[in-house]
C-alpha cells in the first residue's frame, strides 16, 4: 500500500494529520456552530408554531365575538321593534283620548253656542215685543189724538 501512496505522491503521515485536523475541526464546528444553530432553528420553529396557535385562537375568539355581537344586535333589534310597537300602541291610545276629548269639547262648545243663540233669540224676541208694543201704543195714541 505504501507503493501505491508513493506512486501517487501521497504522504500517509501528512494525510493522517490532515484527517485528525478535519475530525477536530468537525467536532469543534459541531459543538460551537451546528448545535447552537439547530437550537435557534428549533426555538424559532416553536415561536412560529406558538404564533400560529395564538392566531388560530384569536380567529376563533373573533368568530365567537362576531356571533355574540350578531346575537346582541338581533336581540337589540327585537327589543327596539317591541318598544316601537308599544310606543305606537300608546300613541294610538293617546290619540283616541285626544280625539274623544276634542269631540267632547266641540260638543260642549256647540251646546254653549246653541244656548247663547237661543238666549240671543229670546232677547231679540223680547226686544221685538217691546218695540212692537211701543209702536202699537204710539199708533193707538196717534189714532186717539186724530179722533178727538
Amino acid at each position: 500500500m505504501q507503493e501505491l501512496f508513493a506512486t501517487f505522491g501521497v504522504n500517509w503521515k501528512l494525510l493522517l494529520v490532515q484527517a485528525l485536523n478535519f475530525g477536530l475541526l468537525l467536532a469543534i464546528l459541531t459543538y460551537f456552530l451546528y448545535k447552537p444553530v439547530l437550537k435557534i432553528i428549533d426555538e424559532r420553529r416553536e415561536k412560529v408554531a406558538e404564533g400560529v396557535r395564538k392566531a388560530e385562537a384569536a380567529a376563533r375568539r373573533l368568530e365567537e365575538a362576531k356571533r355574540e355581537g350578531e346575537g346582541m344586535v338581533g336581540e337589540a333589534a327585537r327589543q327596539a321593534e317591541g318598544l316601537v310597537a308599544e310606543a305606537r300602541a300608546r300613541a294610538g291610545e293617546r290619540a283616541d283620548e285626544i280625539v274623544k276629548s276634542a269631540e267632547a269639547q266641540a260638543a260642549g262648545a256647540l251646546k254653549d253656542a246653541a244656548a247663547r243663540a237661543e238666549e240671543a233669540k229670546r232677547q231679540a224676541l223680547k226686544e221685538s215685543e217691546r218695540e212692537i208694543a211701543r209702536a202699537a201704543m204710539l199708533a193707538a195714541e196717534k189714532i186717539l189724538r186724530t179722533s178727538k
